[in-house]
């Protein structure tokens, strides 16, 4: 060896010795491993017990999670899931979207059903971008005009206002709260620049900016700046958990492009959508649900078109929260999750809705991508086209045709039904920690 290779080796040593951490907690985050509507809501309120804060950090209120909590049913767009908790701050960080009239909405439906004190335990980022009327306008007239070739949109105006902080056009919940007359002129701005590209859209400025300036107040006690704040609480020890919206083929660059979403729903979204370096993250969950779905248009490999895609529909009732859309439904795709385990780095699994299998004779896994003449593909397609047009193999496996819904031990669980779990453990290499097997928090079982 060279010594100036012997010196830069000795730096490169140097670089990983006596490394300290200014931080006293690390950021545990949920992601959705497949195309969302995972259980992430679930999974979040049961680990959400046991931290201080829980966060959003990317999305808006495209997204939808269930929570059952005490027999109640709540259902969350913007707000992170783990607010039931009344011990925990939750914090919407600086990547999230907000259409504040749909937040204090979805607030007073909550507290409707029991939710409390929020105002003393919800901070908003003030570098948050906002999310108008005639986003959500624009959202529907772009779908429209697609036609056959939608691509499964919300219409909750998301991606029209990622499209304004792209252009550097948007608006922070930070401007709305301070000279208004600035804001004024910058909504001016944003609504004829609208206007110009769709015509047809009708904008009432003067009724919309009367209206913000009451929200302009409603909202400020919320407002802070979420990254000193985080920092802060890191600092002193506290315990974090980032919920993420969407999922891990949601994400704009990672994603079945373009049937995705408009942020990024994979781990780095968490890190540009709180302001945190990697360092500070610890455990990374995967939720999987024991099939696969999706909402909307896109290429779905192991989708079933027959009675096996309806009873997987009609026994996990699934329905989008938000869209109210039936699901598309199929079998558990290993090469899919290997995909996402390999940009979002899982450090464990949780497995939901076992218990919609319980009827099945048997279960087929896809375990590899094919081309048609039978090539096996050692990486995930990159386009939709490819991605249609690939076979895939399947393992099949014994049913166990008997129900799990109250079984609290891992260990009493069937003995196929734990084969199943641990099938996909050893195929993806990352250990199962929890597996669902009904709706409650309390139907989640600790597998070790």
């Amino acid at each position: 060896m060279s010594t100036t290779s012997a010196i830069n080796g000795n730096h490169y040593e140097q670089l990983h010795q006596g490394r300290t951490s200014m931080y006293k907690s690390k950021v545990d985050v949920v992601l959705g491993a497949q195309w969302g509507d995972e259980g992430k809501g679930k999974v979040v309120d049961m680990l959400a017990s046991e931290v201080d804060i829980v966060c959003r950090c990317q999305g808006g209120n495209n997204a939808g999670h269930t929570v059952v909590a005490n027999g109640t049913e709540f259902d969350f767009h913007l707000l992170p899931s783990g607010v039931v908790n009344e011990k925990c701050i939750s914090v919407i960080g600086n990547g999230v979207v907000i259409h504040l009239p749909s937040l204090f909405d979805e607030v007073l439906k909550n507290e409707a059903k029991g939710l409390q004190h929020l105002e003393n335990r919800l901070i908003i980022s003030d570098r948050a971008h906002l999310v108008f009327d005639f986003h959500q306008h624009v959202d529907g007239m772009q779908e429209a005009e697609k036609g056959g070739k939608s691509l499964g949109t919300t219409k909750k105006g998301i991606g029209p206002a990622y499209s304004s902080k792209a252009t550097r056009n948007g608006i922070r919940v930070g401007e709305l709260l301070g000279d208004f007359n600035l804001f004024s002129e910058k909504f001016k701005s944003i609504v004829n620049t609208h206007l110009r590209l769709f015509p047809s859209i009708k904008v009432d400025v003067d009724a919309e900016l009367a209206r913000y300036k009451d929200y302009a107040e409603k909202v400020r006690p919320y407002v802070k700046d979420t990254i000193c704040f985080l920092h802060t609480a890191l600092r002193n020890g506290k315990t974090i958990l980032v919920e993420g919206a969407n999922a891990a083929m949601l994400d704009i660059d990672f994603g079945t492009y373009p049937y995705v979403t408009s942020s990024n729903c994979s781990i780095g979204g968490v890190l540009t959508g709180l302001g945190l370096p990697p360092q500070t993250i610890g455990e990374v969950i995967g939720v999987v649900k024991a099939y696969t779905t999706r909402v909307g248009d896109g290429p779905f490999p192991t989708e079933q078109l027959n009675e096996v895609g309806e009873l997987l529909q009609t026994r996990g009732f699934e329905v989008g929260v938000t869209t109210k859309r039936k699901r598309r439904c199929g079998w558990l795709d290993i090469p899919l999750l290997k995909y996402t385990s390999l940009v979002n780095g899982y450090t464990c699994i949780c497995i939901t809705k076992l218990d919609i299998l319980d009827t099945f004779e048997e279960i087929k896994v896809g375990i590899n991508y094919k081309r048609s003449n039978g090539e096996k593909l050692d990486h995930f397609p990159g386009t939709i086209s490819e991605l249609g047009a690939i076979e895939v193999e399947y393992a099949v496996l014994p049913g166990w045709k008997t129900s799990t819904e109250h079984i609290r031990n891992f260990k009493e669980l069937p003995e196929n039904a734990q084969n199943y779990v641990r099938f996909l453990e050893s195929h993806l290499s990352v250990p199962v920690r929890w597996v669902g097997v009904g709706k409650g928090r309390e139907s989640i079982i600790n597998v070790h």
